[in-house]
């Protein structure tokens, strides 16, 4: 049986930023195992597909201190500007780069491109050791260890257990982690659309009846596109030609953008936030999608994780025994407060943008022009967005 220091299941983002993290903050005296269940090449890797996410300002600065960031700079996207309303109402906030005094709010990133780094960058270090296209099938532990079997039977032992499998994590119900689900009673559909004018580094998020439309630029004169809709009219929304969906999406977006001249392969999948309140146990630890998925509104759901990913990666390597109670208690003590906040956030913005009702309209109306007109109540939203949070 191998054996290692740290064992992490799920080897896309999160995953890979934790074994990276860990490699460089303990100056690769640790012995790390990755698992992932899907091959980088060939076979499309739900975690490195065609989708891109926004990095904010604090997760750069997070994958900076991880020596990371020059690497993935080459292939992301500013974004300088941020434009936030609320269809067929006059509510409007805006953030620009210049008044946070920053070259960029955060950047787009396609994961595709991340998927390929990140692979070039673990093979390069002889202390990570890769095990794919193989998932984790059972997860014993004895006090001083916890030894995982693989899908082709062959069992790995480590002092660490960390779950970064994902939003339905296999690790965490093998030791019987609950699962809290809340629906939304939405999907996102998702795509990237080419557009007829220069983006210039704007991102948007509008919100219509049907729930909010989120445009984030990318390379090539391209927006990578979240669009979230009621169940009922997702299906025609993915069947319909390219020339019907670009004319439903200009309509519910505007021409802020010009116009919409062509969409890429359309996807979408239901909005489901899952949370577990345990986040470590004995040995073990969870971190990323695998400990919270949330609603893609205002983006935090990644930056999130990475902040899981960067807490545990500064527990594991300080003075303690690896895995030891102190440690997991502090990682857990550490992720409690900004969790919460988060979940609560993106849960609340779901729930006032998503509704319709003419009460809640006009408050939601009058509190984005005040916080357009009001620094105090904006710097709230500008921290969260910049991903400035304790951890």
């Amino acid at each position: 049986m191998k054996s290692f220091d740290v064992i992490i299941a799920g080897g896309a983002m999160a995953g890979g930023t934790l074994a990276l993290a860990l490699n460089q903050l303990s100056q690769q005296s640790l012995s790390i195992a990755v698992i992932e269940a899907y091959q980088q090449e060939g076979i499309s890797h739900p975690g490195f597909d065609s989708r891109a996410i926004a990095l904010s300002y604090g997760t750069v600065n997070t994958l900076k201190q991880f020596g990371l960031w020059d690497d993935l700079r080459p292939v992301a996207t500013p974004i300088t500007h941020i434009h936030v309303s609320d269809r067929s109402h006059f509510g409007m906030t805006e953030i620009d780069h210049a008044e946070a005094n920053l070259e960029a709010l955060g950047y787009v990133i396609e994961l595709a491109d991340v998927g390929r780094i990140y692979q070039t960058k673990i093979s390069q270090h002889g202390k990570i050791s890769q095990y794919c296209p193989l998932s984790v099938t059972d997860v014993k532990r004895s006090q001083e260890s916890v030894t995982v079997t693989l899908s082709d039977g062959e069992q790995l032992q480590g002092k660490m257990l960390v779950a970064a499998d994902g939003a339905l994590s296999t690790c965490s119900e093998q030791l019987g982690l609950e699962l809290k689900e809340h629906d939304f009673e939405q999907y996102a559909i998702i795509a990237n659309v080419e557009i007829s004018e220069p983006h210039q580094g704007r991102a948007f998020e509008r919100f219509t009846p049907c729930g909010p439309v989120a445009l984030l630029p990318m390379s090539d004169q391209r927006m990578s596109l979240v669009w979230c809709q009621p169940p009922d009219k997702v299906e025609a929304l993915l069947t319909c030609s390219n020339e019907q969906f670009l004319e439903q999406l200009q309509q519910a977006f505007g021409w802020r953008l010009g116009k919409l001249i062509r969409v890429g392969q359309r996807a979408s999948y239901p909005l489901v936030l899952r949370t577990r309140s345990q986040v470590v146990s004995h040995r073990f630890a969870i971190v990323g999608n695998a400990a919270q998925t949330l609603h893609p509104i205002a983006g935090q759901g990644f930056n999130l994780g990475i902040r899981d990913v960067a807490s545990l990666a500064e527990e594991l390597t300080r003075g303690d025994a690896l895995g030891s109670y102190q440690q997991l208690a502090r990682y857990k003590t550490r992720r409690e407060h900004d969790r919460q906040m988060t979940i609560g956030l993106t849960s609340s913005l779901v729930h006032l943008f998503s509704n319709d009702l003419p009460t809640l309209s006009v408050g939601r109306n009058v509190g984005l022009a005040l916080m357009d007109n009001c620094a105090l109540l904006k710097a709230p939203l500008l921290k969260r967005t910049l991903g400035i949070v304790n951890r």
